[in-house]
């Protein structure tokens, strides 16, 4: 999952939702120069991507979508399941999707010197761009299919992601229920 999925699987804890989404900006296992709810909130993140990279269902779509996104049909998945999570964000979740996301923005301490610039520039374009709301929209995929396209260091086919999504939206969004059926019962009991 991307972004949204990873704020969503951070059971409405502000906290935890900032040092989830900063987990893609930390290597290594040694997380000790880190306050306990940045530790947590990075391991949560890690087990979010381990889990999706190891469900049955996301296996089989990585297989089907692979001859038509090599080597990226990964990075496609997280992006189609948050365009599903925030499509069909009204059956996961209580409040509305902009509430969601605009109590998140609120949240962020930019005085937090525990977190990078990097981080906080990512978050700035994030809140600019609107991109957690867009996802919904097939226009907002398409665009993060090509922003993050752009910032993959290999050739890749990422920028058709959206006519890949058309063309296998029914294995799709089966892959991303029977996901999140499970996917709750691990991360939200």
């Amino acid at each position: 999952m991307n972004f949204l999925g990873h704020l969503y699987f951070s059971d409405n804890d502000l906290a935890l939702m900032q040092a989830n989404i900063f987990g893609d900006f930390v290597k290594g296992k040694d997380l000790s120069r880190f306050p306990i709810k940045m530790q947590e909130g990075i391991l949560l993140h890690r087990k979010i991507d381990s889990y999706i990279d190891t469900h049955p269902s996301v296996i089989l779509l990585l297989h089907r979508l692979y001859s038509d996104l090599p080597k990226v049909a990964g990075i496609a998945v997280d992006l189609y399941f948050d365009h599903l999570l925030a499509k069909n964000w009204k059956d996961f979740h209580t409040k509305d999707l902009d509430v969601f996301i605009n109590q998140f923005y609120a949240s962020i301490d930019t005085s937090n010197e525990n977190y990078s610039s990097k981080y906080f520039y990512m978050l700035e374009k994030m809140q600019e761009k609107n991109w957690l709301f867009q996802y919904q929209f097939l226009d907002g995929l398409d665009k993060s299919c090509h922003g993050v396209s752009r910032r993959i260091s290999f050739e890749n086919k990422l920028s058709i992601g959206v006519d890949v999504f058309k063309k296998f939206e029914k294995e799709i969004e089966y892959a991303f229920f029977e996901y999140m059926k499970d996917a709750k019962i691990v991360f939200k009991s």
